[in-house]
């Protein structure tokens, strides 16, 4: 038999897509070439890194396929996170088959829609209900003046929550003060263990506009340096040919110079959360 890779980091959250895949409704992205998991462990691979999480694309709806092939074929260096229907009347069931496939989360990705789903309906209740019985993470992806209507719902259900790129606060209002509600409500959940937050996707702050993430990190350290996960948002859709994935290392290592604090965030902290061995 032969041994798992030792975990040299984890980037928790990545895609892979193929553009002959039917597309969900109301989409505000799209594939543009094939991406498989092979490339995608390769660019890990060259980069010293050792594990992944994919994150299934919005654009596909409640077709996991793509993802859940690859975690059958690379069961010891990937994990996924899927977008389910939870209106499903074998919800429960498929989700405890995907959990045995290496399936560690369930997506919510609300941003851009005309009108959010309805956090407080039968359906929601019972896929929160499943998640927290499951053990598999809530991953929220919302504007940020939307998430007061959404989070507390979640973190009341008993599910974990993690929170993507940052939080995804409005960088218009800064990090600090009355006007940063939304952040100011991460960093207190973050610091009370309620939340985790990955560190992904400075660009879509602003950072390629001169925005400075340097706050953001460090606020989010100095709350609960235990619950934050780092992760590339590879192949970057929208934001493709304009850095290069040791660019996005180099980003947020560079805003850490505790080595210790970077160790748990790149290897540590997704071990836990992501279940990897």
């Amino acid at each position: 038999m032969s041994e798992k890779p030792a975990i040299t980091g984890v980037d928790c959250h990545a895609h892979i897509m193929a553009v002959d895949l039917p597309l969900a409704p109301e989409i505000h992205s799209r594939p543009t070439r094939d991406i498989n998991a092979e490339e995608y462990l390769t660019v890990l691979g060259s980069h010293g890194i050792s594990h992944g999480v994919l994150t299934a694309p919005s654009f596909y709806g409640a077709n996991n396929s793509l993802l859940l092939d690859a975690l059958r074929r690379y069961p010891d260096q990937l994990r996924g996170t899927v977008i389910v229907d939870p209106s499903s009347s074998r919800l429960e069931r498929e989700l405890l088959q995907m959990r045995e496939q290496g399936v560690v989360g369930i997506r919510l990705n609300w941003i851009r829609k005309k009108a959010i789903p309805d956090i407080d309906s039968a359906d929601y209740k019972k896929l929160l209900g499943t998640a927290k019985d499951l053990d598999l993470h809530i991953e929220l992806f919302l504007e940020d003046h939307l998430q007061e209507l959404v989070i507390p719902k979640i973190l009341a259900s008993g599910a974990t929550l993690v929170l993507d790129h940052f939080g995804n606060p409005d960088p218009k209002l800064g990090v600090q003060g009355k006007q940063s509600k939304s952040f100011q409500n991460t960093l207190r959940s973050l610091a009370d263990g309620k939340v985790w937050v990955k560190l992904s996707a400075p660009y879509r702050l602003g950072f390629l506009d001169g925005v400075s993430i340097q706050g953001y990190i460090d606020a989010l350290i100095a709350a609960n340096p235990k619950q934050l996960v780092w992760a590339s948002d590879w192949p970057w859709l929208s934001y493709e040919n304009r850095f290069t994935y040791a660019d996005c290392l180099s980003w947020i290592e560079s805003a850490i110079p505790n080595r210790a604090t970077w160790n748990d965030i790149l290897i540590n902290n997704p071990k836990t959360l992501f279940h990897f061995e």
